[in-house]
């Protein structure tokens, strides 16, 4: 079986899947056994150093386009015991603070951001102050807008609890119908893909030309990849900090995947975890 390679480009042109151009540049193959590579998760089934790059926008400008920086928050206790957060806050635990204190660390490396969003919510907002800090950014701006998914009925429940206690929410939170909403308030698929690209999409006019760093969680992750990708469906996980780039042209309508998933910080520090995520599938 033949893969791409390691120099796989992607170009998104818009949200209409016909106009999606897949360039691979075929060099040294690699295997199903990838997972020594610690840059990048799966995307595809067994293909975890999946780089994504647009045609024109390898000089490191940024003159046509927004640089967006994408993290998931740090681990929670909530993650560790696989309890469904949706919108209730809690706190990164001690393993969440290394994981913050080494995305810092690594985004510090690299240069000219000029802002910092994030959502609300108590893990995230703590992650982006760290991240902040680090890389000498007055004020993280805090958007309810990056919320994760709400979860209704099943926020607070333990993922093996869900099921038995509120079995009409949990085979909604499965449903692949994207219009489905949970009981209890919680949103259905389409409407947290509005919110969060809709959102998105003004960030990048507001930055036209500039980098910015957007602090998120899991599931909200999950639909930015979608409307980015969306004939290339996101396998595998999205564990807690990792670190995506998303270049955004066009007055926000055109999305490229220049990096997923990225967790190389996590391996030098030996804090990555695979936390649940409470939105099926990310770590």
């Amino acid at each position: 079986m033949r893969l791409p390679s390691r120099n796989a480009e992607v170009t998104v042109h818009s949200r209409s899947a016909s106009n999606i151009r897949l360039r691979i540049k075929r060099s040294k193959q690699f295997g199903l056994k990838s997972s020594s590579n610690p840059s990048f998760q799966s995307i595809l089934p067994s293909i975890h150093s999946w780089k994504m790059a647009a045609a024109g926008d390898c000089n490191g400008s940024t003159a046509n386009f927004t640089e967006v920086v994408l993290v998931r928050h740090g681990e929670t206790s909530w993650n560790a015991s696989r309890i469904l957060q949706g919108h209730i806050d809690s706190e990164l635990n001690d393993i969440g603070r290394q994981q913050a204190v080494a995305v810092a660390s690594h985004l510090s490396k690299q240069e000219d951001f000029v802002a910092i969003y994030s959502s609300d919510l108590q893990r995230a907002a703590e992650t982006a102050r760290i991240i902040a800090s680090r890389c000498n950014l007055p004020e993280v701006i805090l958007d309810p807008s990056l919320r994760e998914r709400h979860l209704g009925d099943l926020q607070g429940l333990k993922m093996r609890d869900a099921q038995k206690q509120k079995p009409i929410a949990y085979k909604h939170f499965l449903s692949a119908k994207r219009d489905q909403e949970l009981p209890g308030g919680g949103e259905s698929l389409i409407q947290l893909h509005e919110r969060c690209t809709s959102f998105l999409e003004n960030l990048a006019r507001k930055h036209e030309g500039e980098k910015i760093i957007v602090v998120t969680h899991g599931g909200l992750l999950r639909e930015l990849y979608r409307r980015a990708c969306p004939m290339e469906p996101l396998n595998g996980k999205i564990m807690n900090t990792a670190v995506s780039v998303i270049h955004i042209h066009e007055n926000g309508q055109n999305w490229t995947i220049k990096k997923w998933g990225d967790v190389s910080h996590l391996e030098e520090v030996g804090a990555k975890e695979d936390a649940f995520g409470g939105d099926k599938t990310s770590g």
